[in-house]
């Protein structure tokens, strides 16, 4: 008995020895999001309530983001078509229209906001150049230490929302 009083009181006394606030810390949303992500699930809500998985049921995809507020995000549908030709220059139109439906891919610079939990993207290339200039918020739903997901509230297609959930690479 006297050796758990013993260990009861040095375990608080090193409690007592914390800095303030360092118990309970939490990372920020930053340093949260700090590194690669893959996608797990991609999922827009149109207008009128109906879903679209332009990925299709198992999308492919990462998402990096860096330290110094670099960001990079591909996503494709699993079954995108080879191209006929073996040339990327020349794709029939079928072929052209299916990897554009089926595809997406940007990059550029990112901020946190703290308090709303979101993150808003500038955009410095992108295969959907109608994206270019627009205001990219994405907002944080959920974070833990492997697992993210975000909305995008403003999606290319005006009213819809894009949901999309994200675990961390390894």
């Amino acid at each position: 008995m006297k050796r758990i009083c013993s260990m009861f009181a040095i375990s608080a006394f090193a409690l007592a020895s914390l800095p303030s606030g360092a118990i309970g810390q939490q990372k920020s949303l930053k340093d949260q999001i700090v590194g690669s992500w893959t996608l797990v699930s991609w999922e827009q809500t149109l207008k009128d309530g109906s879903k679209n998985h332009r990925f299709g049921s198992s999308p492919k995809g990462i998402n990096t983001f860096d330290a110094d507020g670099n960001f990079s995000l591909i996503i494709m549908r699993p079954d995108l078509p080879k191209i006929a030709a073996g040339d990327p220059e020349k794709p029939t139109t079928d072929e052209a229209q299916a990897i554009t439906k089926g595809a997406i891919a940007y990059y550029g610079t990112y901020t946190v906001n703290e308090a709303d939990k979101t993150i808003n993207l500038k955009l410095t290339g992108t295969t959907l150049v109608n994206q270019m200039g627009m205001d990219q918020k994405r907002v944080v739903t959920s974070i833990s230490g492997n697992e993210m997901k975000y909305r995008n509230p403003t999606s290319v297609t005006s009213g819809a929302q894009i949901e999309v959930a994200w675990k961390r690479s390894k």
